[in-house]
């Protein structure tokens, strides 16, 4: 009867690698990774540096430009004409004058005070009026 032990009682060496504790193994790090890798991904705390960009191409129509002020007030300006307006009232205005004038420029000016958080949901209600493209306006940096 031939065994895993030969005749003289020693037992002779296997040629195979028994690969299930590595499964578990790996399986026990993928769900530790799958756990993990939202929480990595937060967000990092940067100074960003001042760069000086190339204006803006002139165009035919006036852009229309929506300003945040450093207490979180909407103004909204087409030319010459500016006026203080809620977040539903600069919706209902974007959409009216890009029905009239279709392809005006809309930018965005916020002061550098304002919570990230209210440009994103001022840039959401602007694609929600169907804005496809806004554009950022800033000013270059001062040399002092």
């Amino acid at each position: 009867m031939q065994g895993p032990f030969n005749r003289s009682g020693k037992s002779k060496p296997m040629g195979e690698i028994n690969v299930v504790p590595f499964i578990d193994v790996m399986l026990v790090l993928l769900v530790i990774f799958m756990i993990t890798a939202p929480m990595l991904t937060q967000g990092v705390q940067v100074e960003l540096p001042q760069v000086s960009s190339q204006p803006i191409d002139e165009q035919e129509n006036d852009p229309i430009i929506i300003s945040v002020d450093s207490e979180g007030g909407y103004f909204i300006t087409l030319g010459e004409d500016s006026t203080s307006v809620t977040l539903d009232e600069m919706s209902q205005r974007v959409v009216a004058i890009l029905q009239r004038r279709p392809g005006t420029p809309v930018m965005v000016r916020g002061d550098r005070n304002v919570a990230y958080g209210q440009i994103v949901v001022l840039m959401s209600t602007l694609q929600g009026a169907g804005v496809a493209n806004v554009g950022l306006l800033s000013e270059p940096p001062q040399d002092g």
